[in-house]
């Protein structure tokens, strides 16, 4: 039996054998099947509106989660039960259905905006417009679970020092997947991040060279996650050659035809893979 399988038909196990809510209405916990440490599971708001909230993710091996490369830092993610997500959402690169959530950052303009669709659901906000608190994001969209890990962000425009917790890495967990997005990272990631984020089979990662980080920084982050599936974006001024060549032959590189990858359980790559989409090259 695979580790992670393991993990969860404990986890599963664990939550069958416990005494029985006293009544449906008490918010149930699911379990995150990304985090390395399985203590203090994350209480989450379940917004989902059939029925009572899965307590664990199901892991449906051959659904497909599809990830569309829209621009920037945008990437439409479709979960095998429709619900459709975007990424770094600023209003210019839109999926072509109004989302259900929408993910944001701060670091610039053209990670978030103030006047999103009121049609969408769930704004998801990567910081707190309570100073010197955390964005603390625990929710759960029909199959998608998403959470939050908190970085620090500098201050644009040359104005010098740091925010606190001004970005986060969104964290999404569908069909047995394990997804982020790095957001607007500007400082590597500590142990405590890493412990925190958990294992990541697919990750998006911007490859500016600089704006964020330079592609050496990058590049160890990428190398600490170990992930199955890198998704290059945000790639402003360098080609992303800058970013690939920081690689060696332990990880494969291709290039799509299109802005596109279904991607499920079984279809993941056994060796790292670097894939850049359409719109990035």
């Amino acid at each position: 039996m695979k580790p992670r399988y393991l993990v969860l038909a404990i986890a599963c196990l664990a939550i069958f054998a416990a005494p029985v809510p006293a009544t449906a209405q008490e918010p149930r916990t699911p379990v995150s099947q990304c985090q390395a440490i399985a203590q203090n599971l994350p209480k989450a708001t379940f917004a989902s509106s059939s029925g009572a909230p899965p307590l664990v993710a199901a892991v449906s091996e051959g659904e497909d989660v599809k990830f569309t490369f829209l621009g920037h830092s945008t990437f439409e993610i479709d979960t095998p039960a429709g619900v459709i997500i975007a990424t770094d959402y600023n209003g210019w690169y839109r999926p072509a259905t109004t989302p259900d959530v929408v993910t944001m950052n701060k670091a610039h303009p053209t990670h978030f905006t103030l006047t999103p669709d009121p049609g969408i659901k769930h704004v998801l906000h990567g910081w707190s417009d309570v100073p010197g608190e955390k964005a603390n994001v625990k929710l759960v969209v029909g199959d998608a679970y998403i959470r939050n890990v908190t970085t620090d962000i500098r201050f644009s425009y040359g104005l010098g020092g740091s925010q606190e917790n001004g970005n986060s890495i969104f964290i999404f967990e569908i069909a047995g997947l394990c997804i982020g997005h790095l957001g607007h990272l500007h400082y590597e990631l500590t142990d405590a991040h890493y412990t925190e984020i958990g294992r990541l089979d697919v990750v998006m990662v911007p490859v500016d060279g600089g704006l964020t980080m330079g592609a050496d920084s990058m590049s160890r982050v990428i190398k600490r996650l170990r992930s199955s599936l890198i998704l290059p974006m945000h790639r402003r001024g360098p080609p992303v050659e800058a970013f690939v060549s920081m690689f060696g032959k332990d990880f494969d590189v291709a290039y799509a035809p299109d802005d596109s990858i279904n991607v499920s359980m079984r279809t993941l790559p056994k060796k790292p893979l670097i894939y850049v989409l359409r719109g990035v090259q």
